[in-house]
């Protein structure tokens, strides 16, 4: 088949150099155009020397770049970018992935809330699946805009999922999420609590009050369980954590086991669940994941506890770049256009 036309909006971020990265070794790819206002005119490899002699793009303006002339465009931007020009491009017949929020929320209203804007298309978000491929596969292949899951609520969702489809087995009303992850998921910008001595040996809780993945977590979960999205018949305590790592995320999830649920064999469960998916990984009974064994690669990997009869507990680590964000993204443009799932995402993890 022929190479698609690749746009990327917004490649100076983590995300966004992630993005080529992968696709710069996709063999289905062609990057075409990469924006960023600020450095318009500079060469990509200028900015980011590690792909010297792999991407020979310059960045330009989102006006000048061929946008409406590629097959799939990226949005690695800002909460808010994406939905200023989904109409325009969605006209020219580019499909979209959105990396940021402005598709994941099905409520308007509750876009504006969590985020402090209006939504500029609402009329569009009946249109927008949700790319979490392990889930929504089939839906993922036939859509014209993608909302690319947070990285929190990929780890919350893959590792609540097996308990929730099966009604009974856990109180749902009461799970629990504790949640870390590294410095590159607050992006890459100048901000104090990001620096670096204010990051290194430090571990915090942030968000506790609220965090804008929860309702995106809350949302998706009663669509796992098959409840309506504003029952409390489903509901997930949230807590995101701050560790002095550069990259990588950790879920600790909890759930509470109905006497159903204490007579199931948890490990088979998500064994079974999981079976024939290429990028998650359940790791044999008594393992405990860690977050340096999925650096750089496209997998999450999980591990399921029972602590005592009544509790169930999940381990799961992804890298919050890559099956948390970029790689997940590629991910869905491959369901999204038929090819092989796990094209341009077969690299395996970094260690040490």
């Amino acid at each position: 088949m022929k190479r698609l036309r690749i746009g990327i909006v917004g490649g100076t971020g983590y995300t966004g150099v992630e993005l080529l990265r992968l696709l710069a070794c996709h063999p289905h790819a062609e990057l075409t155009a990469i924006t960023s206002r600020k450095e318009a005119g500079l060469a990509v490899a200028e900015l980011f020397p590690s792909l010297r002699g792999q991407v020979d793009l310059a960045f330009s303006t989102p006006e000048t770049a061929p946008l409406d002339r590629c097959d799939v465009v990226f949005f690695a931007t800002p909460h808010g970018v994406a939905m200023s020009q989904a109409r325009t491009l969605l006209h020219a017949g580019v499909r979209l992935i959105d990396l940021a929020a402005d598709f994941r929320l099905q409520d308007p209203a509750e876009f504006s809330r969590w985020y402090g804007m209006e939504h500029a298309c609402p009329e569009l978000l009946p249109q927008a699946v949700y790319g979490l491929v392990e889930l929504h596969r089939e839906a993922i292949a036939q859509a014209r805009i993608v909302a690319n899951p947070g990285c929190y609520p990929t780890t919350v969702q893959l590792g609540f999922a097996p308990l929730l489809r099966t009604a009974g087995l856990v109180d749902a009303s009461q799970l629990v999420a504790n949640c870390v992850s590294g410095v590159s998921g607050a992006g890459r910008k100048a901000e104090v609590d990001v620096l670096f001595s204010e990051a290194a040996d430090n571990f915090k809780a942030y968000g506790v009050r609220g965090h804008r993945h929860g309702p995106e977590i809350n949302e998706q979960l009663r669509r796992i369980a098959g409840v309506a999205a504003d029952s409390r018949a489903v509901d997930c305590v949230f807590v995101p954590h701050l560790a002095p790592m550069i990259r990588g995320m950790h879920a600790t999830l909890y759930a509470r086991l109905t006497p159903q649920g204490q007579a199931v064999d948890l490990q088979q469960l998500y064994a079974t669940f999981y079976a024939g998916e290429p990028f998650v990984d359940v790791l044999p009974a008594g393992s405990a994941p860690q977050t340096r064994t999925v650096r750089g690669a496209n997998v999450l990997r999980l591990a399921v506890h029972k602590p005592r009869p009544d509790l169930a507990m999940i381990l799961v680590v992804q890298d919050n770049l890559t099956k948390g964000a970029s790689g997940q993204a590629v991910q869905n443009m491959n369901v999204m256009f038929g090819l092989t799932e796990t094209a341009g995402l077969e690299g395996l993890a970094v260690l040490p």
